[in-house]
């Protein structure tokens, strides 16, 4: 049977392997799924999320083995494998305790109305059987945000986990085995993209992805060709603008957290900082105080708790951000520091880079860059500023650092973007909705809106 190894990104090795599903298994996975979705229906939101409930108590036991786990697989520092677990238990804590309060029938009033005595009720039932497809950068997060909120919505899934991180896929499955779940109601498969491919072709009732806005708008149009629909959080550009009146800020915390939003996890977040717009004012200060930082960055081993920054998660992903970069320097980019890989390291490592006189027909200006990647631009006037923020495909996420309360709430108000952080704040709360505008993505997810968004909305009238 063939296999899908598991390759350590800090030096190549392979740590594991598992068997690919192969076509039958993947039909009969999503068979078994409809067989149990009517009775998954009728035990009700809350009786689904006790029945979750016991998942965070099994994954806080076992936070230390998958935090090690997500470091060897996809090259995060250990540290931030560790803080990962805080945040990814904080949301699945969340989704149990008030999931089944945003999918409470709610019962609609209509005061012009002459049926005042008529009951009409709102009532958000299961879509049905779910493909739920995710990327590797966070490997139990993207689990719990894509699993759990279906299941409790009443949808039975069928997961498939990224192919860089598949023993971490393998645990996910062992875990939720211990639930003792109905039959059909969560099961696992494994293998590339084409394997995700072959299980958004069944017959299933909803796709739900995080990944590539290239295998994303894929999988739009498949669903649209079906009638189905599909969730999608993809791809982002996120700006981050400095006005001129940021210095009035703290502006070491500025710079820290323009340092965490693009350095982070090796930059490979999707709403990471990947583009810094800059008042032309403050471009020396600024990118003289972030070279400062990157030089003191500790890179190198991920399983070392001191490494700050470790290995991109595969060798494809080095050669990607390479090309990108070399085609910036092609084109006239200049680099500050970084731009190629330590010569003391020897996996899928390369140096935070920062780059300068970006050309809007760079593809680091143009594409995603999922790595620690972060090219500079400066601008003179408010409207440039915005203009620069939006002109890109993307629309997840943005960063907006003045000392005018009033010009960042008209800024936020014109930046096409999902999330909008001015100065220190944190869109971050398991009550807010997620997602993006543009090639960023379709719908969104967390909190009530997400929830609703995996049911039917049906209205009864009596």
């Amino acid at each position: 049977m063939p296999t899908l190894q598991s390759i350590n990104p800090a030096d190549y090795s392979v740590i594991g392997k598992v068997n690919i599903s192969t076509a039958e298994e993947i039909t009969e996975k999503v068979q078994r799924a409809h067989s149990a979705k009517k009775a998954w229906k009728m035990l009700g939101a809350k009786k689904r999320a006790e029945m979750l409930r016991p998942l965070y108590d099994i994954i806080h036991s076992r936070s230390e083995e998958i935090s090690r786990l997500t470091s060897l697989e996809m090259g995060k520092p250990i540290s931030q494998s560790i803080e990962d677990m805080e945040f990814t238990l904080e949301y699945l804590n969340a989704f149990i305790e008030d999931g089944p309060s945003y999918l409470e029938n709610e019962v609609t009033v209509n005061e012009k109305s002459t049926e005042n005595s008529a009951l009409h009720q709102i009532v958000y039932e299961p879509i049905g059987v779910t493909a739920c497809i995710v990327p590797w950068n966070y490997p139990m997060s993207n689990f719990i945000w894509g699993v759990i909120p279906n299941l409790i919505a009443g949808n039975p899934v069928v997961f498939k986990h990224s192919e860089e991180c598949p023993l971490t896929g393998k645990l996910i499955e062992e875990i939720m085995d211990k639930l003792h779940l109905p039959e059909g109601v969560f099961s696992e498969i494994y293998g590339d993209s084409s394997v995700g491919q072959k299980l958004a072709e069944q017959n299933i009732d909803l796709i739900w992805f995080t990944g590539s806005s290239q295998t994303g708008k894929k999988l739009f149009e498949l669903a649209s060709k079906k009638g189905i629909k599909s969730i999608l959080e993809m791809g982002g550009s996120d700006p981050a603008i400095i006005f001129d009146d940021a210095i009035n800020l703290d502006f070491d915390r500025v710079i820290g957290r323009l340092f965490s939003k693009r350095f982070e996890n090796c930059g490979q977040i999707c709403s990471a900082t990947k583009r810094l717009i800059v008042h032309e004012s403050l471009f020396q200060k600024v990118t003289d105080k972030l070279i400062h930082h990157l030089r003191a960055i500790n890179v190198g081993n991920p399983l070392d708790p001191n490494t700050q920054l470790g290995p991109l998660a595969a060798e494809r992903q080095l050669h990607l951000l390479e090309s990108q970069v070399q085609d910036a320097v092609a084109l006239g980019a200049k680099i500050l520091y970084g731009g190629k890989r330590p010569e003391h390291l020897h996996g899928a490592y390369y140096l935070p880079t920062l780059l300068s006189d970006i050309k809007p027909t760079m593809r680091v200006w143009k594409e995603e860059t999922f790595g620690p990647v972060l090219p500079i631009v400066t601008f003179s006037t408010e409207e440039e500023a915005i203009v620069l923020a939006n002109d890109t495909i993307f629309g997840l996420s943005s960063l907006v650092f003045t000392a005018d309360s009033t010009r960042a709430r008209r800024v936020a108000a014109q930046i096409e973007a999902g999330c909008v952080d001015i100065n220190f704040a944190s869109h971050w709360r398991t009550c807010n909705p997620f997602g993006g505008y543009k090639s960023s993505g379709v719908g969104r997810e967390h909190g009530k809106f997400g929830f609703q968004e995996l049911t039917q909305l049906k209205v009864i009238a009596e």
